[in-house]
């Protein structure tokens, strides 16, 4: 197929639109299922680059979640605690642990659940049935992978009532090296971004403490490779395998710093004990659920707790999060990892990393203050990483 013919582009007034390779060769993908749109075909070119870096970097099945050319998480395959599995609605799925790519899924979108919401999904490794069987029951836009086991590919052509949108993609395919992008008419042209990122950009420690430990090797690789595909400003914090915070496309750094650290704080507090027993009423579907989570645990637009409106949701009355019960439970998170697609410019992103438990931190230094952002490191015996490497995303 040398030609696919969209609907439209990025709105329904951009007409026409396709995409096609300007050598004339065939693309690289095939559509199994459904009919991708601009910005599906957006998601799934950006979101594969993602996993399949992570699985050549790390060498393990990996997943992750896109909305708006942004990832919402991403994760590579490693099991899951019962806890875990609680918090990300896969506790009733028996052989879990059996597909560690499956494994990858549910972590990747059970970390930030509202923001997935009608997501793209992208697979590193060909998708197996249990995979498709956590998918088909969440609310999503399409999948991209390599390949697809027979019985993954029709329970996955049963979702959106025979719709889903679902693309293997070559795993082979190189892109060129120089590639193009046209704004108000005029053609840009520049080097893929085909940097490696890897150990090596971890050894330039600048702080005191010296310590950086597999682990939190694994998890600032993770979160450098999924900021290489975030829109940028961004920050992304990672803990056991998965990015579990992505602050993507804010002006300020700090901003980045503060909304990927307040996810971050969400998908903790999901594992909280009040928040694991919540008692929802029977057939509250899942998107609901999210919903009410999110509201329980940061008090948003309404008070699920209150009388007249958590008789929607739950069989009784729960118990609110009290803001000092949230601050005991996060005060005792650490082990977290940072990564910065530019350098911290301020020592306030330190501030603010520190109280969702950060305790590693790799970011591209070269601030006129990045003395005053060791000096905050040292202050919490955290270890930064200088990767001398910008990780901007456009």
């Amino acid at each position: 197929m040398k030609t696919f013919e969209l609907k439209y582009g990025c709105n329904p007034h951009q007409k026409p639109a396709r995409i096609f390779m300007q050598d004339g060769s065939d693309l690289p993908i095939q559509i199994l299922n459904g009919r991708p749109g601009y910005i599906n075909f957006l998601d799934a070119l950006n979101s594969f680059q993602l996993v399949r870096e992570v699985r050549k970097t790390l060498n393990m099945p990996s997943a992750t979640s896109f909305k708006h050319v942004s990832p919402t998480s991403a994760a590579v395959g490693l099991p899951l605690s019962d806890t875990l599995k609680k918090a990300c609605f896969v506790d009733d799925m028996p052989g879990l642990d059996d597909s560690p790519l499956a494994c990858a899924y549910a972590r990747a979108r059970g970390t930030d659940r509202m923001s997935s919401f009608g997501d793209w999904v992208a697979l590193s490794d060909v998708c197996d049935a249990m995979t498709a069987r956590l998918i088909k029951r969440e609310v999503s836009d399409g999948i991209i992978a390599p390949g697809y086991t027979d019985e993954a590919l029709e329970i996955l052509k049963q979702k959106r009532k025979g719709g889903y949108n679902i693309v293997q993609i070559d795993p082979d395919y190189v892109p060129a090296a120089t590639e193009l992008k046209q704004v108000y008419g005029i053609t840009f042209e520049q080097g893929r971004n085909d940097i490696a990122l890897d150990e090596s950009l971890l050894t330039n420690i600048v702080t005191k403490e010296k310590d950086l430990p597999e682990a939190a090797k694994r998890d600032l690789i993770l979160s450098l490779i999924t900021l290489k595909y975030t829109q940028s400003n961004s920050v992304c914090f990672a803990v056991d395998g998965q990015a579990i915070g992505v602050g993507a496309g804010q002006q300020s750094r700090v901003h980045c710093t503060r909304l990927a650290g307040s996810k971050a704080d969400t998908w903790h507090l999901r594992q909280h004990e009040k928040v694991l027993a919540l008692p929802f009423k029977e057939g509250l579907g899942r998107p609901d659920r999210d919903n009410v989570i999110d509201g329980y645990i940061n008090g948003n637009e309404e008070d699920v707790c209150a009388d007249g409106n958590w008789q929607k949701y739950f069989s009784r009355q729960p118990e609110p999060l009290t803001q000092e019960e949230k601050r005991a439970y996060l005060d005792q998170v650490d082990g977290v990892s940072l990564g910065s697609d530019a350098f911290f410019p301020f020592s306030d992103n330190i501030e603010r990393a520190r109280k969702s438990g950060v305790r590693y931190v790799a970011e591209p230094g070269g601030s006129i203050r990045d003395d005053a952002v060791i000096e905050c490191c040292d202050k919490y015996h955290m270890t930064l990483a200088f990767t001398g490497t910008r990780l901007f995303h456009h």
